[in-house]
């Protein structure tokens, strides 16, 4: 491990603190109790995530082509 000899800025003029992450876009609670029942309740938001965007974008099935004729 080192410590840091200098710090750093954003092009916004803020200074940034080394090795703090990325907000999250949705918050959700780590509850103890759940994950010791199996539970995940990121995982649970992360799927009712996906599946309002399937709903919102549903996937194309593209038809796969006939096969072209080489027989000649």
């Amino acid at each position: 491990m080192t410590v840091p000899t200098f710090g750093i800025f954003s092009k916004e003029g803020q200074w940034i603190v080394e090795g703090y992450g990325v907000d999250p876009d949705i918050e959700v609670i780590d509850d103890p109790a759940l994950l010791a029942q199996g539970k995940d309740p990121q995982l649970d938001r992360a799927i009712q995530e996906v599946e309002a965007a399937l709903k919102r974008n549903p996937m194309v099935h593209t038809r796969k082509p006939v096969y072209p004729n080489r027989s000649r």
